[in-house]
């Protein structure tokens, strides 16, 4: 990403820019949820093709000390209840009368539950963008308001953008039979694995190179955890472990019943939240990557374990099938026999679905953030074109700020 910012540092301070306000994340950098990382790489992309990006983040993500800047794009703390359900409810709320004021030529807003507030943007006179990043009334943790409420998000970010984004071809199906708008599909990104050698993180967490499979999600009843120590716990090879990295979004029973099976289960490490060098030297020596969820959107974990080669057990379900990766195996939700037959098989033959090195370069151009950028940026124009209020269109704003690439 530096490549792109060095590139067009001096252009951006010769010309004014397109105005971007992102919200409906909780924040970033090094913040869990696949829609922040999505979030932040793409903010981070479109600075460094110009644009001036702000990202409204909820204030307890990002500590009041942290730069206002970062990587080119302008963080700005806005307070939140720390509540399940009300946190992006209100933070939303009061994201978009702060992008009500700042004017922004975008605002784009991130996952269906801050999309509920996209009629009182563009009741604002705000052009805005929703990017949906998965179903979320289909996880468990909602109850029937909260499911009800994520649904009319959805409904109103479809009924109500002037541009519409999402991350998977069967996303952006779905959405389109269902409200009869185009929706655009744009997919998430990854970055170039920094593939690590030495083996003295891995080995701090008591794991041995290649001789541990992976797990990198949120610790949540979707992402179904006790099935794979459940798997782990069927083993055959007893030098193996298991490897657990996330944490709970809030306390929760599910969390505390994933934390007592892997105390009471031989070999499986729970390592937190863990990003930047760490995390890179996880993926660089695991034996395999495994992910037993039963919803997802897709599932950036999943495309970062691919780029570093790794073997794949993935749930059957069609945001893992649609991502297409090579020799991956599958097996049905919540089948805890056949994860288990999955990972005997790959640690007696651990090299045998490893990616070859023009698989992974074949996934990192399919997912390179710098073409998301820029796809996300014709999205933007034919927000501009499909505008019927009567302000300025795209080519005006393209005669005042410039061609953007």
């Amino acid at each position: 990403m530096k490549r792109i910012a060095d590139a067009a540092g001096v252009e951006r301070r010769t010309r004014c820019t397109l105005r971007v306000t992102m919200l409906g994340v909780r924040g970033f950098p090094n913040v869990q949820g696949g829609a922040e990382k999505h979030a932040e790489n793409l903010a981070c992309a479109l600075a460094g093709l110009g644009c001036e990006v702000e990202a409204i983040v909820r204030s307890g993500y990002v500590a009041t000390d942290h730069p206002a800047h970062w990587r080119g794009v302008k963080l700005t703390r806005v307070w939140a209840p720390r509540i399940t359900g009300a946190e992006a409810f209100v933070h939303t709320f009061l994201g978009v009368l702060r992008a009500a004021a700042t004017r922004p030529h975008i605002l784009h807003i991130h996952a269906i539950g801050p999309a509920f507030f996209a009629p009182l943007a563009r009741a604002l006179g705000l052009r805005v963008v929703v990017t949906c990043h998965s179903r979320n009334y289909e996880h468990k943790k909602w109850g029937p308001l909260g499911r009800a409420i994520l649904r009319l998000g959805e409904r109103a970010g479809m009924a109500f953008a002037s541009g519409r984004i999402a991350v998977s071809d069967g996303l952006a199906a779905a959405l389109t039979q269902r409200y009869r708008v185009p929706v655009s599909t744009i997919p998430n990104g990854i970055d170039r694995p920094c593939r690590v050698r030495s083996v003295a993180t891995v080995q701090s967490f008591g794991l041995a190179a290649r001789r541990y499979a992976l797990m990198v999600a949120r610790i949540d009843q979707d992402k179904r955890q006790l099935d794979l120590i459940a798997a782990h716990a069927q083993q055959h090879n007893a030098d193996w472990k298991l490897a657990l990295v996330g944490v709970a979004d809030h306390s929760s029973a599910y969390a505390r019943e994933v934390a007592d099976a892997a105390n009471r289960t031989p070999g499986v490490v729970m390592l937190g939240h863990r990003t930047g060098a760490a995390l890179a030297a996880l993926y660089s020596h695991a034996g395999a990557f495994v992910l037993p969820s039963r919803h997802e959107g897709q599932p950036i974990a999943v495309l970062e374990a691919a780029s570093y080669g790794l073997p794949l057990v993935l749930s059957d379900i069609a945001a893992h099938r649609e991502i297409a990766i090579p020799r991956a195996r599958y097996f049905a939700v919540g089948d805890v026999a056949a994860l288990a037959a999955h990972l005997d098989e790959i640690r007696l033959a651990p090299a045998a679905d490893r990616l070859t090195d023009g698989e992974c370069a074949a996934l990192l151009a399919k997912h390179d953030w710098e073409v998301i950028a820029r796809r996300t940026l014709a999205v933007y124009r034919d927000a501009f074109s499909g505008d019927k209020s009567g302000r300025p269109g795209w080519d005006a704003l393209a005669a005042e700020i410039g061609e953007l690439p």
